[in-house]
């Protein structure tokens, strides 16, 4: 059983920058892709990045590119913006092919329990 936990939340001003890690544990000869979800007060979650199990595939969310960067365990967000607050989650996706990168939260199946990121103005 793969288990996520997310780390690196917390309070930040407009312009700033913050750090998320998700850290899993488990079976580690499953290949396995990883994405970063948000979800805000009122609205439904969405996809933020994704990388696949190389980590040579990466994608973004249109609101975030050119302000996150993914990596094998960890979001970089930079420029934060107010419309960033949310709750952020790490998923997992066991078994992934080498190169896929996912987007939607039904293709993940393990998932943290998230970490609060709030952006003041």
């Amino acid at each position: 059983q793969v288990q996520v936990e997310e780390s690196g939340g917390g309070l930040v001003q407009a312009g700033g920058s913050m750090r998320l890690s998700c850290e899993t544990s488990g079976p580690t000869f499953r290949t396995y892709a990883m994405g970063w979800f948000r979800q805000a007060p009122g609205k439904e979650r969405e996809f933020v990045a994704a990388r696949s199990w190389t980590d040579s595939y990466r994608d973004y969310a249109d609101s975030v590119k050119g302000r996150f960067t993914v990596s094998r365990n960890s979001l970089q967000m930079n420029n934060l913006s107010p419309e960033d607050t949310a709750i952020y989650y790490c998923a997992v996706k066991e078994s992934a092919s080498l190169n896929g990168v996912y987007h939607t939260p039904q293709d993940y199946v393990h998932w943290g329990q998230g970490t609060q990121v709030t952006v003041s103005s």
